[in-house]
């Protein structure tokens, strides 16, 4: 009538072990360390494209001339590399003081750059750099209009 203890112990599954068909408690996260990788490495390439480059606003080149209240301070790179404004020239060290001095509106002014399409990709990168440097955001580069065929 009545079962062992030997008996019954092995009824249960071995004592403290799981039973071979039982759900699984634990956590897995193999999902979560792999989406948390793919997460840093999109980061990790996504973070120096946001904080490299100097805020430009190109103009279209089938767009119309903007209407104008006031002459807009133009900095020029000639194909050489010299800087100047208003055909006066200035070093790099010497252009944020003249553009400071020339500036109604602060940095909120809007500044035009006009590079040579032969000068040196780096030449105007540093007018532009040391212009945004000094906090000036509105900077825009002065093309010409492709003609028509």
């Amino acid at each position: 009538m009545g079962m062992s203890a030997a008996g019954s112990k092995a009824a249960r599954g071995r004592g403290r072990g799981r039973a071979r068909n039982a759900a699984i408690s634990d956590i897995n996260v193999t999902p979560l360390v792999d989406v948390m990788l793919v997460l840093l490495i999109v980061f990790m390439v996504a973070a120096p494209l946001m904080t490299m480059g100097v805020p430009v606003n190109l103009p279209q080149t089938a767009a119309q001339a903007m209407p104008l209240e006031r002459k807009p301070i133009t900095v020029t790179v000639t194909p050489d590399g010299a800087i100047s404004i208003e055909d006066q020239p200035l070093t790099l060290e010497t252009l944020v003081p003249a553009v400071e001095a020339l500036a109604v509106e602060g940095t909120d002014e809007r500044l035009y750059v006009r590079g040579d399409a032969t000068a040196a990709y780096g030449a105007i990168m540093e007018v532009m750099g040391a212009l945004s440097a000094a906090g000036y955001g509105q900077i825009g580069l002065i093309t010409e209009r492709k003609p028509s065929q």
